[in-house]
């Protein structure tokens, strides 16, 4: 077990270092691709209520995906993460230039003041972050398993993508018992679907 979360880590610094040495235009140029891709992706279009995320170091850039969902209907939700038990709820958020604050990880989440939660069950499409993935669908994440407990609840039609470049795609991502799998991974350059 050790010998897995030690590759695993290997493999977080290893995408790391692939992400920081690309030049900034191709950087840029591949996530606008993805969300171009993710904004025709049936099942994106289809679903009336989205999880997304708000982007960590190593995630693709979610920012502009959170607002131009607006401009397509959705309900847009995001976590809000309770570090001491690793677990996070579900919250609508309507305006994310007002209704985000810095939470405890250090990146932005709903204010639970102001968005209200949202049951799981709702969720048509689920936006999984990640820092590397494989074409079966398997991820690494940032380690902290809020994803890999998130993702057996939601409803079993929810579609769980994932987005990322190809540079973080690895030929194979050890599993352990406790992770989960994606459905569809979409990246710059295809659409794959572990389904």
């Amino acid at each position: 077990m050790e010998d897995v979360r030690e590759t695993k880590q290997n493999i977080r610094e290893e995408i790391g270092n692939k992400l920081k040495s690309m030049p900034a235009d191709e950087f840029q140029q591949n996530t606008e691709i993805i969300r171009k891709r993710l904004f025709e992706f049936a099942n994106f279009l289809e679903a009336n209520i989205v999880l997304l995320y708000v982007d960590g170091p190593g995630e693709i850039q979610s920012e502009e995906i959170i607002t131009r969902s607006y401009d397509y209907s959705k309900i847009v939700v995001l976590p809000t993460f309770h570090p001491d038990k690793h677990t996070m709820v579900l919250r609508k958020v309507d305006k994310p230039h007002n209704d985000l604050a810095p939470g405890p990880r250090g990146v932005k989440e709903p204010n639970p003041k102001k968005c209200k939660k949202v049951p799981i069950k709702c969720i048509d499409i689920a936006i999984i972050p990640g820092i590397a993935f494989d074409e079966k669908g398997g991820r690494i994440g940032t380690g902290r398993g809020y994803y890999d407990r998130l993702m057996p609840r939601l409803p079993i039609t929810t579609r769980k993508v994932a987005l990322t470049m190809e540079a973080q795609l690895v030929p194979q991502i050890p599993m352990e018992s406790h992770d989960r799998y994606v459905d569809i991974v979409i990246t710059e350059e295809r659409v794959i679907y572990k389904i």
